[in-house]
């Protein structure tokens, strides 16, 4: 495992809960135990676990998998088609691509891939990107075991688009979720307001002995499957947002993430609606700034949640806790400094005092972390709600100097970056990806793309490390039977965040050279999420034949309560996770390969919880592979 993921990323930071192997005919996959079948196909029996008391006994996913593993959602026209065929043939093997009716529409000979290190499994790759026809419910046949069924069309992604995006609404905190926009089902009323049973997040006071007032910490996004919010993943996720939006700007796609695209309350204002949403996170973000005249003025708050956990379900307007505000840190501070400088600069054509507004916070929170560049978070600090400690914050003065300066083109801003560690270093971008905890990339990548004063020597640096980091990225998914982004070693809590993001990395790469074989590396990324792995399970819930529905979440409780809904659609799982921090993982899946960690256990918060840091990129991901090819 890659230590600076490692060191950093926060354990054992949710509740715990006891639970079932997950229902669904291939929902279980995370349990099975591949049994080689020398010289043909490993089809793997399954394992359900035993169910607790707190929730019902799973369906028997005991005939629930197959070895030829495709993205279960389907295929772009233009777009690489590959499956994965898990085997132990020693010799190619013939495929047939097989249309609704059961015609054969390809057929072709399987490479031969050998063992995939992450998963232990003897693999071969089937490749039917030549085919190029749309219908629905095909299926790849490899010596008479079938695929799930998929698609194969242009308007692929379009409703991933629309949904992962969705997730932040539902993640609202402060308002209520309507019912004309999300449906019955997700519609809740308001938490966190002070109606009781709520304490309310509108008068919240500090931490023993970290301030004497109250302050008005309302709104933003709950943070995952928990009631707390917390900046600095509130920072890296607003700022993907954004980006995502920034980017299909540059591309001349921005009218799909616009006005109205989105079923949210402030559709039809004239502002993208992308933006509107993100707007929704960057007032808390700047609420939870220290007043003027206070100790520590201008920093922010590192986070605000329940002073003791709640239990599974709880929804928001029923949450009895007291809330806290907890100590300043720097790299909340960062956080702020970074998101309110990119505010300013991708608002400023749709609601200039609004970005005005923000560059001012911005300015203020970067001169009070110069005077306070060592103010670390705790990591003791988990009654509740996560610590999220960093105790290496020079990545995100980099990140801040850059939006700031990207936001202002001003000098003192310029030396900032240019005299920065980070702005020449080959760890700003890394196999294992960047994280709320890791954001040097993140500079990296506004540098990158967004016109600015450095010279044209340091420009054509910048965007070559980005396209040196994306063909890593492709170097390591051409060594795996899998073909994923991220190496055998980097199956950590929420690895598929780490496969996002360096699927954005690649995506970025594409928007600055136009090649290709980096727009077919997030698409192939993609392939992983939706199926294409060794779960043969899709981790986007709503999208493919199976796929993740039991994640770890207080008011999306299915699994708990049957009252209660399972998460919406577009909502991305974490996970395998080789560290297996739950208990539900440690009882289920000792011994697992590293890309097998993971159980659709809604108790399994280390492999199963969803986060907006992990539904941002893939938000972003969605609005890039959604947008029809150039040309």
């Amino acid at each position: 495992m890659f230590p600076h993921v490692h060191r950093r990323r926060p354990t054992n930071r949710r509740t715990t809960g006891a639970g079932t192997a997950s229902a669904g005919r291939r929902g279980a996959a995370g349990l099975l135990t591949a049994v080689l079948l020398t010289g043909g196909l490993a089809l793997a029996p399954g394992a359900a676990g035993a169910p607790s008391a707190a929730a019902p006994a799973a369906a028997d996913p005991a005939a629930a998998t197959t070895p030829v593993r495709v993205n279960q959602a389907g295929y772009l026209p233009d777009g690489p088609k590959r499956a994965t065929v898990v085997t132990t043939a020693t010799e190619p093997l013939n495929w047939q691509l097989r249309s609704a009716s059961g015609a054969t529409a390809a057929s072709g000979r399987t490479v031969v891939r050998g063992v995939d290190a992450a998963s232990g499994e003897a693999t071969h790759v089937a490749d039917f990107s030549s085919f190029r026809k749309t219908g629905a419910g095909f299926v790849l046949v490899v010596d008479g075991w079938s695929s799930a069924p998929f698609d194969i069309r242009a308007d692929l992604y379009d409703g991933l688009r629309s949904d992962a995006l969705a997730f932040f609404y539902h993640q609202r905190s402060g308002t209520p979720i309507e019912a004309s926009l999300v449906g019955p089902a997700y519609a809740r009323p308001a938490g966190h307001l002070g109606v009781a049973p709520n304490q309310g997040d509108t008068n919240v006071p500090c931490q023993a002995g970290v301030c004497d007032y109250t302050q008005d910490v309302r709104g933003g996004w709950y943070d995952a499957g928990d009631h707390g919010k917390y900046v600095v993943n509130g920072g890296i996720s607003v700022w993907t947002l954004v980006d995502s939006f920034a980017r299909a700007k540059r591309a001349g796609t921005a009218s799909a993430l616009g006005d109205s695209t989105q079923r949210i309350p402030e559709r039809g204002n004239g502002v993208p609606d992308v933006l509107d949403e993100a707007r929704w996170e960057l007032d808390f973000l700047m609420r939870m700034q220290v007043p003027e005249g206070k100790p520590y003025a201008g920093m922010a708050f590192h986070k605000i949640h329940d002073a003791a956990w709640t239990g599974i379900p709880t929804r928001p307007e029923l949450d009895p806790q007291p809330r806290e505000l907890h100590r300043p840190s720097t790299a909340a501070t960062l956080n702020l400094a970074a998101t309110a400088a990119q505010c300013a600069r991708v608002f400023r054509p749709y609601d200039a005092a609004y970005a005005k507004r923000c560059l001012s916070v911005a300015r203020t929170a970067w001169t009070a972390a110069k005077a306070n560049p060592e103010l670390y978070a705790p990591d003791s600090d988990s009654t509740g709600g996560g610590p999220y400690n960093d105790t290496q914050v020079t990545d995100d003065f980099y990140w801040a100097a850059t939006e700031l300066y990207a936001a202002t083109g001003e000098r003192a801003y310029r030396d900032a970056v240019t005299s920065s560690p980070w702005h020449t270093s080959a760890d700003a971008l890394t196999p294992t990806g960047f994280n709320w905890a890791d954001t040097a990339a993140l500079g990296r990548l506004t540098l990158a793309t967004v016109p600015n004063g450095l010279s044209a020597s340091d420009i054509r640096r910048v965007r070559a490390s980005v396209t040196a980091a994306a063909d890593g990225h492709l170097a390591t998914m051409a060594g795996q039977g899998y073909a994923v982004p991220i190496p055998a070693n980097g199956y950590v809590w929420g690895s598929n965040s780490q496969v996002t993001n360096n699927a954005i990395v690649m995506a970025t790469a594409y928007g600055l050279t136009g090649q290709q074989r980096y727009r077919a590396g997030v698409l192939e990324s993609m392939d992983y999420l939706l199926g294409r792995n060794t779960l043969d399970l899709s981790y986007v819930t709503g999208y493919g034949d199976t796929y993740a529905k039991n994640q770890h979440h207080r008011f999306w409780a299915h699994q708990y309560d049957a009252s209660l809904p399972n998460p919406p659609a577009g909502s991305l799982a974490g996970g395998p996770n080789s560290g297996l921090q739950d208990p539900v993982a440690q009882e289920h899946l000792a011994g697992c390969a590293p890309a097998a960690c993971y159980i659709d256990d809604i108790g399994s918060y280390s492999t199963n919880e969803v986060t907006i840091n992990w539904n941002a990129p893939l938000a972003w991901l969605a609005a890039f592979t959604a947008e029809r090819p150039r040309g």
